[in-house]
């Protein structure tokens, strides 16, 4: 075969290099620019190169695009040092050499094409397709890859079909016993491990959450907060697998962050170490929005996608044939696949607006989102997150197979949750998504969307009540607002009633302001309160359209069912299914609709206690992008506890920050539980780190506070001083890029990657899996990092912190502020973001760690938020540099004479 004829084009922050076949040399932006607009250039991860050249869009053989056809559903950490460990190379000691690794790498993977490997089956009829599409690695594949001698199985025709199974009987009820309750977890930990009482403690009062229930509608509720290093996760793992086992019913663990989930399957290697077995007694779930629709993959596989987003679609139902689930979101689909395709598409290979026709679809029986609700039914162990558990509830889904045992990991994480799953918003672009959903394709649309007449066409003409709902239903949704919706309101020409109250809205928004936040460019927002005569007089009309649009709504609901209980001689088991789907996605947009009604309602009416509404108009660097009326619970415990708590037979809600720094109080009003008739168990448990000596608090008292140059200054020093493992958190996104901007170059030239949120086209997860995978790469980001990030040992070695994460002052927080004590409220939420972002640093019992907190504000009453004995020190940043020094950097230099 002969050499590869491509240069390769490697540039960092410090520096940028081409490599051919005899040598690699230094070149500029300029040059390198201009070589790869004339020749094909190899490159890794090609965005993040064209935004470190000035020039997004350049193009070329990206390495990471051949991994993905080649090795499908296998991740690697999108990195020179990943790609060299993917491949088998030896990572080159300098930025210089990575040029020539990339051509190296790019002969090792161009000649895995030339056998027999794993991911061999579909290669060759997939690679056609991309020929056809010019992707840049076909030419090179198309030499090494020979036709199959047989026809290949390729994704629709290799993908197993589930079956229908009996509905689970109900669990039995049992008694666990505390001795084998102890003996599983003595397992689980494993032969020879160190016994913790700690973990046995917890484990032993986790249990009391699947005791049999004594009064209805009164769950065992357990409150428990575990410190960080007692071993919660095998502690409720212990009783939660024993009580599935005994009584043959499933228990749902409930995450908030898809790191958990992660964590949560590897350790379902120690319960079921047999890999089939695994599988079918733990299955992870997720929102349907999170799965690779097959209907949707093969319209843009059959030319509903063009150009790069078509080569994205190939390589998908690549990954999709290999997938072990077809999770999109934090499945094996490697993370950085979708951020190679700007303006990719990726989001419409989902099911993101709830248009799924469940048996009228012809991969139903393949469907991944089915399987894995099946699989879930007749599992030990559901692993779901937050959101599913409460959408399932207050949508009356899966109803058959309510679980009825929970454990709430990330037990902090309920009350954000809910308020989120419990709200309403009225705002164009939900009103726009509810009229897609009605009417279907409007004007020049493409794609296989398909209007409520076009699915429930059958349904029409045998049932004329039906048909009339549907008709009047199709004629309501005219009145919401269409395409180009935003533009008229900007130039105050509304069309129909709902985009004339949003351009009262609006108006009423701006006229409100008062500090300045409309020239800012930030988004704006006013209490629904005294509204003006524009308001007011748009509600009216607006009203009137949506009760118009509800009635035939719930018409067609109640005639659909009356369809199924009739069973016409055309219903077979795929209508049945189909017309049971359509009845849910009707009510939940009738729920839609209502709750809009009650918002409606609220224009010129009495408050209602219970809720907070206000006006907003949504902006991102001073861009509108939406306009609307919104409404929040007050306290949204209250409908979590009614919807979720109150019909279970018990719940677990664990947490190592359930109290947020405060009292039993907060946690119990957080969690819902004083809204249940029988009190909560309380359990708690220190964390067994001996914070005194292996963490230190420092807060910098020389900052000014709004100094952007000394912000990114102290943010520089401390990272070199540290010899990068930082993790830096910012409040503001604008600061994070001003500061990133300042510092990235000058830490490139001693040697320290630095990656940032927001900045490079990476998506979060891979920005964490590369910071974890390199002990001198630093990462600053903001709130989804202080949550999310889970990185023992030396990748992770100093968090720095702005400045005092205080709650953004907005209308909801105002109300829950006023209602929840005030000052205190403030301080609680403080509290606990900084405990949660301390619970970063220190993850075992041999790490060693420094918090930094660039601000001289911070009130010693906040102080609780560490964990006790760790030592706070208030320095000046000199001081700070010195002992990070001394204390992380010193460490760092000897571990690595160590190595060497």
């Amino acid at each position: 075969m002969t050499p590869l004829p491509y240069p390769a084009l490697h540039a960092s922050h410090g520096g940028i290099w081409i490599a051919t076949g005899t040598e690699t040399r230094a070149v500029s932006r300029g040059e390198a620019l201009r070589i790869a607009s004339d020749t094909p250039v190899i490159l890794l991860n090609a965005p993040l190169i064209g935004q470190r050249l000035g020039h997004p869009e350049i193009s070329g053989l990206d390495v990471l695009e051949l991994f993905a056809f080649l090795h499908p559903a296998r991740f690697m950490v999108p990195t020179p040092k990943g790609l060299a460990r993917a491949t088998g190379l030896t990572m080159p000691d300098s930025d210089a050499d990575v040029a020539g690794l990339l051509r190296d790498a790019t002969e090792r993977l161009l000649a895995v094409a030339d056998g027999v490997w794993p991911e061999r089956e579909g290669a060759w009829h997939s690679l056609q397709s991309l020929f056809r599409l010019h992707w840049a690695w076909a030419p090179a594949l198309a030499q090494r890859l020979a036709k199959p001698e047989k026809a290949e199985r390729w994704l629709f025709s290799k993908l197993p079909e589930w079956e229908e199974r009996a509905p689970r009987p109900a669990p039995r009820t049992v008694t666990l016993d505390d001795a084998d309750i102890a003996v599983r977890l003595a397992r689980l930990t494993g032969d020879g491990a160190e016994r913790r009482q700690g973990q046995r403690d917890y484990a032993a009062a986790a249990a009391a959450a699947f005791a049999p229930r004594e009064m209805r509608d009164s769950p065992n509720l357990v409150l428990a907060e575990a410190g960080t290093g007692i071993g919660k996760t095998l502690g409720y793992l212990a009783p939660a697998s024993l009580w599935a086992e005994q009584a043959e019913g499933p228990v749902w663990v409930s995450t908030f962050t898809k790191a958990l989930q992660r964590q949560l399957a590897h350790e379902g290697e120690r319960l079921f170490p047999d890999a089939d077995e695994r599988k079918r007694r733990i299955v992870t779930r997720k929102g349907r929005e999170n799965y690779v629709c097959l209907l949707n993959l093969e319209d843009a596989l059959q030319g509903g996608f063009a150009g790069r987003a078509a080569v994205l679609a190939q390589l998908v139902a690549r990954w999709a044939a290999f997938s072990a689930d077809g999770d999109m979101v934090g499945g094996d689909l490697p993370g950085w696949l979708p951020t190679l395709f700007r303006r990719n598409g990726s989001t419409a290979l989902t099911d993101r607006r709830g248009e799924c026709i469940y048996a009228g679809c012809p991969h139903y029986r393949k469907c991944f989102i089915e399987r894995a609700a099946r699989a879930g039914a007749d599992a030990d162990v559901v692993i779901a997150n937050h959101a599913l558990v409460m959408v399932n509830a207050a949508r009356g889904h899966e109803s058959a197979t309510r679980p009825s045992r929970y454990v709430f990991d990330e037990g902090h994480h309920l009350f954000d949750a809910a308020d989120a799953m419990f709200a309403a918003a009225l705002t164009g672009q939900e009103a726009i998504e509810i009229r897609r959903w009605i009417l279907g394709p409007e004007g020049g649309a493409r794609g296989r969307r398909r209007g409520l007449a076009a699915r429930l066409s059958d349904v029409a003409s045998y049932d004329d009540e039906g048909g009339r709902a549907i008709a009047e239903a199709v004629d309501a949704a005219q009145a919401l607002p269409s395409d180009k919706w935003l533009q008229r309101l900007g130039e105050g020409d509304p069309f129909g009633p709902v985009e004339a109250l949003l351009a009262a809205v609006r108006g009423l928004v701006y006229a409100r302001d008062t500090n300045g936040s409309a020239d800012a460019g930030y988004g704006l927002e006013t209490e629904l309160a005294e509204p003006d005569a524009a308001l007011v007089e748009a509600a009216g009309p607006a009203g009137a359209a949506l009760d118009a649009l509800v009635r035939p709504m719930i018409a067609l609901g109640r005639r659909l069912e009356a369809v199924l209980a009739d069973s016409p001689d055309w219903m077979d088991g795929p209508a049945r299914a189909r017309i049971e789907g359509a009845i849910a996605s009707l009510g939940w947009r009738t729920d839609t609709v209502g709750a809009w009604l009650a918002l409606i309602a609220r224009v010129g009416g009495p408050a209602d206690p219970q809720f907070v509404d206000w006006l907003a108009v949504d902006r991102v660097e001073g861009r509108e992008y939406d306009v609307g009326l919104h409404r929040h619970w007050l306290d949204p415990s209250r409908p979590f506890a009614e919807t979720v708590l109150r019909p279970a037979q018990g719940a677990l809600i664990t947490s190592a920050t359930l109290r947020a720094g405060g009292d039993w109080d907060v946690a119990e009003a957080r969690s819902g539980a004083v809204h249940l008739l029988r009190p909560a168990i309380r359990f708690e448990a220190a964390s067994p780190f001996d914070y005194a000596g292996q963490a230190e608090v420092l807060i910098v008292t020389d900052i000014k506070r709004g100094d952007l140059p000394a912000l990114a200054n102290a943010y520089a020093r401390l990272i070199v001083a540290a010899e990068g493992g930082t993790l830096g958190l910012f409040t503001a996104i604008r600061r994070l890029r001003a500061v990133h901007a300042r510092i990235a170059d000058r830490l490139a030239r001693e040697g320290l990657p630095l990656l940032a949120q927001h900045v490079d086209p990476i998506d979060t997860g891979t920005l964490v899996d590369i910071f974890r995978d390199d002990s001198r790469t630093s990462l600053i980001g903001t709130d989804a990092l202080r949550d999310g990030v889970d990185v023992p040992g030396d990748s992770l070695r100093m968090v720095v912190m702005e400045g005092v994460p205080w709650p953004k002052p907005s209308v909801l927080h105002a109300a829950r502020r006023l209602a929840g004590g005030g000052s205190a409220y403030d301080d609680r939420i403080v509290r606990a973001r900084l405990a949660q972002a301390f619970g970063r640093l220190i993850r075992r019992a041999d790490d060693r760690g420094a918090f930094v907190l660039l601000s001289s504000a911070m009130p010693s009453r906040l102080l609780r938020a560490f964990p006790e004995g760790t030592p706070v020190a208030r320095v000046p940043l000199d001081e700070a540099v010195e002992r990070v020094r001394l204390s992380l950097g010193a460490r760092m230099r000897h571990e690595a004479r160590a190595t060497a």
